[in-house]
């Protein structure tokens, strides 16, 4: 009996026993891994400690990296305006598929020996100049005129006879140099009107080259010339027409003319009484009679206000006149090359009523100008 009561205790008790081992085993096994979790956690939050410059810094050394592909993918924002004022830029266009330059100007050292071409001294002919205003001829020479000229000519604050009441022949006429000549004022006012002091007028007749702008009304900001020779500089008059108006808004922002009457390499020459309303239309004077204002001048350059003159004057005559034996230069239009195309897009941007340009139209068809007809400068 006790033997059998052992092996019944002994049975029992190795049972229990290999129970509880299975069951220590994965106790163990979670307890390891527990530890060794804590264990990466805080070797990576002394890792984090150490080196968080150095994690805070990638991520902003990525994002301009990338800013930077971006932008140089990109086409360059063009600059402003001004960014070029005062820099001798090349300035070059397409000529079947080859760039080349705008203008190809002399060297600096053959500039400095360029002798003016000879040229007929026409003082020497024309002895008497009669200049007329026929406005009181106005019915005699058009008794049949159309209905427009009648309403140009009612209009005398925008017009104020800009150019007279020309006939044809008296237009070929005045194209003939002879002993006499009688030409038009160019501009007309009852009042009279652009009036120059003695001392401007002087300064004048002594010019033989001109470059000349104009600003009235405020007009745009005075942009001095560069990159003339040192030969030029004494040769080569540089004029500015201002108004009162212009000249106390230049003032007010420091532009004040010296006691030379000039500013940098300007003369301002100050013009009162001006005959029309319209600046645009006063601002045709010094534009288009230049020849009238410099009556001793054998060639002139005319400068928008907008723009700044960056080449040498005296290079610009030999290269658009000289070289090619021509009198007369002028830019080209950048949209368009017919002259009745440009009458349109001056009736559309309302610079003029559809009447008005009617008149130059029908001026140009009579001196046989035809629609076709487009200027293609190469």
């Amino acid at each position: 009996m006790p033997s059998s009561t052992i092996r019944s205790i002994s049975i029992t008790v190795s049972d229990d026993d290999g129970a509880g081992a299975a069951a220590a085993a994965p106790r163990r096994a979670r307890t390891g891994r527990r530890k060794s979790a804590r264990g990466l956690g805080q070797r990576a939050a002394r890792l984090v400690a150490r080196w968080w410059p150095v994690l805070l810094v990638l991520p902003a050394v990525a994002l301009l990296l990338f800013e930077a592909s971006r932008l140089s993918s990109s086409p360059a924002p063009s600059p402003p305006v001004s960014s070029s004022l005062g820099r001798l830029d090349p300035t070059t266009r397409l000529v079947h598929g080859v760039r080349e330059p705008c203008l190809k100007l002399l060297s600096p050292r053959s500039l400095d020996n360029l002798v003016f071409p000879e040229g007929t001294r026409l003082d020497s002919i024309v002895k008497r100049i009669i200049y007329k205003s026929d406005d009181d001829d106005y019915d005699a020479y058009h008794s049949e005129a159309n209905s427009t000229y009648l309403l140009q000519h009612a209009e005398a604050t925008r017009f104020n006879l800009f150019t007279g009441f020309q006939t044809l022949s008296e237009r070929e006429d005045s194209f003939k140099v002879n002993g006499t000549v009688s030409v038009h004022c160019g501009f007309y006012s009852d009042n009279g009107g652009f009036k120059i002091s003695d001392d401007d007028k002087r300064y004048m007749r002594a010019c033989k080259v001109v470059v000349s702008t104009c600003a009235f009304g405020g007009g745009d900001d005075l942009y001095q010339p560069i990159g003339m020779v040192n030969s030029s500089i004494g040769r080569v008059c540089y004029v500015a027409f201002w108004d009162e108006v212009t000249l106390s808004t230049q003032e007010a922002e420091g532009k004040v003319i010296g006691d030379d009457g000039m500013i940098g390499r300007w003369r301002i020459i100050v013009v009162k009484g001006l005959p029309f309303v319209d600046q645009r239309l006063n601002g045709k004077i010094p534009k288009m009679l230049t020849h009238r204002l410099f009556s001793k001048a054998r060639y002139s350059i005319w400068v928008d206000s907008k723009y700044q003159f960056r080449r040498d004057p005296i290079g610009v005559l030999e290269a658009l006149l000289w070289r090619t034996n021509s009198t007369f230069a002028i830019s080209e239009h950048g949209a368009r090359s017919n002259i009745y195309e440009e009458g349109k897009a001056i009736v559309h941007k309302h610079k003029a009523t559809p009447e008005e340009v009617e008149v130059q139209l029908n001026q140009y068809r009579q001196d046989g100008m035809p629609d076709t007809l487009s200027l293609n400068l190469v």
